[in-house]
């Protein structure tokens, strides 16, 4: 795709102001790292980090049959929300995988929001519309006039809270509220991918360079880094979380993902039976972390191999994590082999290099 066809985000200038490098990402240009990579991971881990993801997706889904299509088209049981509570979970296709994993926002009763990735917006709409054909909730696709600031690491309530009338310490993890940022109108959301804590920040793109701004001021005192999609894609995966297109895809099932927490089945829901089916007769394959034991930095679509060098699976996510200085990855094996302990090999320039199944999250806390 040419670069003048890639979508901006309202802060796309910011960035080339600032340095930042930037690729093309699910159809945007968007900043992968300013300066150095470790320093904005470890600026998120330590202290305060903030991303630009504006290119996720917000559908509004509104309206007397709201929560039963949402119930419907989501794994996760809608019904234990109430208002102001936030849930992840996913969207299950009709071929046993997944169109895509989510957050799903109560505001009430008859008005939720769903949060998609950029890259599968279109794709996503499309499956909700054809599934909503029977229920005829209302669908207000908002991608475009929302920007999303990720503000994340263990002193974010603390700058945040000099500026917001809203007590964050009243705001659990995965709750939000609407409120003011430096008087700008948000949805103030304790919600993240980094494992690090934090808030997320909706709002109106119009008003995103002054909240860009206000929060990089605040932050200031606590040395707070504009960090890029590739310290985003390290923080995730050193705490095990799922990327779509990587971990997670229209051929995988939640089971077999290790989001089994996700998939309810106290109620129907599409393909619940399928699901089931697999939970109960054991997955045949399982998504498992592993650590490299010879040197090597694992990447995705490696082979990953048993002992007589035979192929067993690949590796979905890969990466030198800058927390533990070690090599780390995800990917699908056979259930057999996927006990923490398991001795496992990844190929890597035609070398078996050794490694082993863990425990995730790889960052214990």
């Amino acid at each position: 795709m040419e670069a003048n066809a890639l979508k901006n985000t309202a802060l796309t200038q910011v960035h080339i102001d600032l340095g930042a490098k930037m690729v093309p990402f699910a159809g945007y240009n968007m900043p992968v790292l300013y300066d150095n990579l470790i320093q904005e991971h470890h600026a998120v881990r330590n202290s305060v980090g903030v991303f630009d993801v504006s290119h996720m997706g917000e559908v509004f889904v509104e309206g007397e049959n709201a929560f039963d299509l949402v119930q419907y088209i989501t794994t996760n049981d809608v019904s234990a929300l109430t208002d102001g509570r936030v849930q992840y979970s996913c969207l299950p296709n009709d071929k046993g995988g997944i169109v895509d994993d989510l957050l799903v926002y109560r505001f009430n009763q008859h008005k939720y929001l769903l949060v998609i990735n950029a890259s599968n917006i279109e794709k996503d709409l499309n499956w909700i519309h054809k599934q909503n054909e029977k229920f005829k909730a209302e669908l207000n696709n908002a991608s475009d006039n929302y920007s999303l600031l990720a503000v994340q690491g263990p002193n974010v309530a603390k700058i945040l809270q000099e500026l917001t009338p809203s007590n964050l310490e009243e705001i659990p993890y995965y709750h939000f509220t609407e409120g003011t940022i430096g008087d700008i109108n948000c949805i103030i959301s304790n919600t993240g991918y980094t494992g690090a804590g934090g808030f997320e920040l909706y709002v109106k793109n119009a008003d995103a360079k002054l909240l860009w701004d206000t929060v990089m001021s605040a932050g200031s005192e606590y040395n707070i880094k504009a960090c890029g999609l590739g310290a985003r894609d390290t923080l995730r995966l050193e705490m095990g979380f799922c990327l779509y297109g990587n971990d997670i895809n229209d051929e995988t099932s939640p089971i077999e993902a290790g989001l089994g927490w996700i998939t309810k089945f106290n109620h129907p829901f599409f393909m619940s039976e399928h699901h089931l089916k697999i939970k109960e007769n054991k997955p045949s394959k399982k998504l498992v972390g592993f650590e490299l034991i010879d040197r090597g930095i694992p990447r995705q679509h490696y082979t990953i191999c048993d002992a007589d060098g035979n192929a067993v699976g690949e590796v979905t996510s890969g990466t030198m994590s800058p927390s533990l200085n070690k090599a780390i990855g995800m990917g699908y094996v056979p259930r057999e082999m996927s006990k923490s302990g398991t001795e496992i090999f990844i190929e890597i320039r035609g070398k078996l290099l050794k490694a082993e199944v863990v425990k995730l999250p790889f960052l214990q806390k």
